[in-house]
């Protein structure tokens, strides 16, 4: 997986999940565009002590104006976008409730961030990836689609929707050299879950090793891999895909 001098743009980058996916991708020789709403200086920090070349932007990817700023900042300061990964999500912070429950604004919330914003972030990229012949698009989207947990609709509803964009998206970009798949993780002991919902460790942590032929709890170094695999060459005619990544709770 060699990724030496491509620039890669990774949401929602500067913590968890996505810092992990930054760092390996830096580790197989990428150039790292951390974009994130939080500050980046944390993440930058961390990415040039192990030897990456990193960059941060600021953005709401739910917002059109704030990614096409991002992206027209990426191309000032890297000169090209090689591969876009679409991390930035919300899960930790949401309410898990009957879906009647549910308020309205959170639910529209959860769909601008989780599908909307991969939708805004790829729209922008489009263009320069077409220009240079290629592009790899990366979806993290969710194992959570074919498990259809109760209590979250508007998650599994949105990581729904970003699964089947990947693949309407890998019919639309492929005539430019570019590939669309996504990457589905299991129930994953992230920063973000570790630190704000220890209310789920002892029941969905517990149910996800027990579904598992794995059984262990999954860490964000077991995403990272398959996310660089699909970065790399080695994947150049593997697209419109999703890859689970679970310890082997759904098999398809």
């Amino acid at each position: 997986m060699d990724l030496q001098d491509r620039v890669a743009i990774v949401t929602g980058g500067a913590s968890g999940i996505g810092l992990e996916i930054a760092s390996d991708l830096g580790r197989h020789g990428a150039h790292v565009v951390v974009c994130d709403l939080a500050d980046t200086a944390g993440a930058l920090a961390r990415l040039e002590r192990e030897g990456t070349r990193a960059t941060g932007v600021r953005a709401d990817v739910s917002d059109p104006a704030s990614v096409d700023a991002a992206v027209a900042e990426t191309l000032a300061a890297c000169g090209r976008i090689d591969i876009l990964v679409n991390n930035a999500g919300l899960f930790t912070d949401i309410t898990r409730a009957p879906f009647d429950q549910l308020d309205l604004a959170e639910w529209k919330r959860v769909l601008d961030v989780n599908v909307t914003g991969p939708f805004l972030l790829s729209r922008a990229v489009w263009a320069p990836m077409r220009a240079a012949g290629a592009g790899r698009i990366v979806n993290i989207t969710s194992a959570s689609i074919f498990t259809a947990p109760p209590l979250m609709l508007h998650y599994v509803a949105s990581k729904g929707a970003l699964t089947a964009m990947t693949k309407s998206m890998a019919r639309e970009m492929g005539a430019d050299g570019i590939t669309v798949n996504a990457v589905a993780p299991g129930f994953t002991l992230s920063s973000g879950v570790m630190e704000k919902r220890q209310d789920m460790l002892e029941t969905a942590a517990e149910r996800a090793r027990t579904a598992r032929a794995l059984r262990r709890d999954q860490a964000p170094g077991d995403i990272v891999g398959a996310v660089s695999f699909l970065c790399g060459d080695a994947a150049a005619f593997i697209t419109g895909q999703t890859l689970v990544v679970d310890g082997g709770a759904v098999m398809h």
